[in-house]
């Protein structure tokens, strides 16, 4: 009877060390998810930095080279015409930091709009797509932002989803009427158009 009763004592004793054991590698797991999530905003952080210092690094030079070249030919450049030429230095989508959980799935993200032109931007529509670790789509959302002001920037909070690991978001299509401008991914476009995004001729 007594030894049954050491038996029972020991198996619980191991119980609980195995039950504490469990929990502190749960415990590790949470810290180990969290530092790589940590990590993983602040790699989209420096990123985001380094386009943006990239394109205005590169909007400063175009810009200086409009001038110049308006200074020597004396000649006017439409603004508008100069921006659908290079739109892509001057609207751009990103992301927001979002939450992963345990086993999957994306919470708190935002898709975010930067409008550095001089002009309203009526409609920009971008895809969302959810992505598993190995890289494979999970799903694909589409969302339009509208009415994103000259030199503003304007946000629309996505679907959370119950899997996926990391998203990657896409231009889909840009209008702007101030700026007489219509761009769509699946547009095709005329390679001797000299400005083949313009939505409608001058009048």
């Amino acid at each position: 009877m007594k030894r049954n009763v050491g038996y029972i004592i020991i198996i619980i004793f191991l119980g609980i060390f195995l039950v504490m054991s469990y929990s502190r590698q749960q415990q590790r797991v949470k810290k180990i998810l969290a530092e790589n999530e940590r990590l993983n905003n602040e790699n989209r952080h420096l990123r985001q930095s380094l386009d943006m210092s990239s394109n205005t690094a590169q909007q400063i030079a175009d810009r200086a080279e409009v001038r110049e070249r308006q200074n020597s030919q004396g000649q006017f450049v439409d603004p508008r015409i100069y921006y659908r030429k290079n739109w892509k230095q001057f609207i751009a989508v990103t992301n927001s930091d979002y939450r992963t959980g345990f086993l999957g799935g994306i919470k708190d993200l935002d898709v975010i709009v930067k409008n550095q032109t001089e002009f309203v931007v009526d409609n920009v529509v971008v895809s969302v797509e959810y992505q598993r670790g190995n890289g494979e789509v999970f799903k694909t959302e589409q969302y339009t932002i509208s009415d994103i002001g000259a030199k503003g920037t304007k946000s629309v909070r996505a679907a959370d989803s119950r899997k996926g690991q990391k998203v990657v978001i896409k231009l889909v299509s840009i209008t702007s009427q101030s700026m007489n401008f219509c761009w769509a991914v699946n547009k095709v476009v005329d390679p001797v158009n000299p400005d083949p995004f313009k939505c409608t001729p001058d009048k």
